[in-house]
């Protein structure tokens, strides 16, 4: 009889608080893979029909607004580095020892002859606040909820897609996210293949980004290992650390690594 009238009680409560808040949902996702600093080793394959070619990386970030991304191998792409302050990118190439201001209008184009752009790379939050948020559909997938969320930016918000669905599921992995034109057509799209539990979370451990319209070119981005909360030096989101290497630093200890689901 307890058990009866507790259901009673709660129903009405879970009823009255509504479809969960699209935006919050973002912005959950967002704050689960960046963590307040986050630390992690990937590696970047490339793949076109008549060539392939990888990279392995390094990336720092702390908040929503400050990330460096460097790459560490092959030994000829080595050194390239990529830093991010609010909305303000700046990239460093050794070759010319020369670091570049990137105009937010070419935010939008390819990282590195990737499939990712400056704007990706960077893990950019500016969706939360720069998009309108609506929830399209609930999913039950492999024993969790998933959201289906379209999100179209304000008319005054300096990008160049005419909308985006995002698929999160509720332990706040990123599963899908669409790319479309203003015109209505799907550009691309960046899928988890693969979760693992890393850095003491879930994580998307295995991302692919292909073009709708060249099913045969993407680019797929592996975590070997992350690590989240850490203490990060002050200086190292500045343009002379984007510079130096040296001063990033060393790779703390990466948690264990569980098997892949």
């Amino acid at each position: 009889m307890r058990w009866i009238v507790c259901v009673f009680l709660i129903t009405p409560l879970l009823a009255a608080a509504g479809p969960p808040d699209a935006r919050e949902i973002i912005r959950s996702a967002m704050e689960h893979y960046r963590g307040q600093t986050s630390y992690s080793e990937m590696s970047m394959t490339i793949h076109r029909p008549d060539w392939e070619r990888s990279m392995s990386m390094r990336a720092w970030s702390r908040g929503d607004d400050s990330t460096l991304v460097r790459v560490i191998a092959p030994a000829r792409d080595a050194g390239n580095a990529t830093l991010t302050l609010n909305t303000n990118m700046w990239t460093y190439t050794p070759k010319i020892n020369r670091v570049i201001k990137v105009p937010s209008s070419m935010m939008g184009q390819n990282w590195m002859g990737s499939d990712f752009s400056n704007r990706d790379i960077s893990k950019d939050t500016t969706i939360i606040d720069d998009y309108d948020h609506s929830l399209l559909e609930t999913r039950q997938l492999d024993g969790h909820t998933a959201w289906v969320i379209q999100s179209i930016p304000h008319e005054d918000a300096a990008v160049v897609w005419g909308r985006e669905v995002l698929v999160i599921r509720d332990d706040w992995v990123l599963l899908e996210q669409q790319f479309w034109d203003q015109d209505g057509v799907l550009v691309k799209a960046l899928e988890t293949q693969e979760i693992r539990t890393m850095g003491g979370r879930e994580v998307a451990s295995r991302m692919r980004m292909s073009q709708a319209d060249k099913p045969e070119e993407w680019t797929e981005v592996r975590t070997e290992t992350v690590a989240f909360d850490l203490a990060i030096p002050e200086g190292m989101f500045t343009l002379s650390s984007l510079r130096n290497p040296r001063s990033a630093p060393a790779a703390p200890v990466a948690s264990p690594a569980d098997s892949a689901r």
